[in-house]
């Protein structure tokens, strides 16, 4: 599908005065063209359908690189699936290559959304986004805690899945020392996710490593953790 005709069909939806409205609010300087969450949905599952996988990825790669916020959702979308076949390694591929260009909240959390696919079907990339927690660029290191989410939902996680739980708290534990907003929200948020599953293991990290935390991280990361119980005196 050429990129001129995926964007005529999802321009047509376009709500005036939207856009206007999405620049001010994101504040990124880039093109927005006013369309509803639920457009980029059902045209990504459409074109999921529809298109062998070469295809799709070509049009996912045009779509990103147009750089309208939108398309780089949709181009997100179009690679979030639990499984792609044959292989989904260029689908890996293509997702890594678009890390670099992070720079909004929104877009950065479907892309990870997109990257968890890939990392649960294949938990060795780890130690690719491993990589990530020593960028210099902030929605990098920032990524790799988003990406990784999915290892805070385990009740009872299986050893390699405890592995990888531990192994992102080791970086956590970094990222406390950064005192970026934005890197301090992922922290709270990681570990306010594992909450709902390991609140004894929040509990000890925040005993450790929250005295470097934001007041506010701080507040976010234990809000779901039940005091500890009163000793015996």
């Amino acid at each position: 599908m050429l990129i001129e005709d995926a964007i005529a069909v999802l321009q047509i939806h376009e709500i005036p005065g939207k856009a206007t409205k999405m620049r001010a609010y994101h504040k990124v300087d880039r093109a927005y063209w006013g369309l509803r969450n639920r457009v980029l949905d059902d045209q990504a599952r459409l074109w999921r359908q529809e298109l062998p996988l070469e295809e799709r990825l070509q049009l996912a790669s045009d779509l990103w690189n147009c750089n309208a916020y939108e398309a780089r959702i949709c181009a997100s979308k179009l690679l979030t699936q639990a499984r792609i076949r044959p292989k989904d390694s260029s689908a890996w591929k293509l997702i890594k290559s678009w890390i670099s260009d992070l720079d909004s909240t929104e877009i950065s959390d479907h892309l990870c959304v997109a990257g968890q696919r890939r990392l649960n079907f294949d938990s060795s990339r780890i130690q690719e986004v491993e990589t990530w927690t020593l960028s210099p660029h902030m929605w990098t290191r920032r990524a790799a805690l988003m990406i990784t989410l999915p290892w805070t939902k385990h009740r009872n996680p299986k050893p390699h899945n405890l592995a990888i739980r531990e192994q992102v708290l080791c970086w956590i534990a970094s990222y406390t020392d950064d005192q970026d907003t934005l890197i301090q929200r992922s922290v709270a948020w990681w570990l306010s996710e594992l909450s709902r599953k390991n609140p004894e293991r929040v509990r000890l990290f925040m005993k450790e490593h929250g005295h470097k935390m934001r007041n506010f991280a701080r507040k976010d990361a234990s809000r779901l953790v039940p005091p500890e119980p009163a000793t015996a005196k």
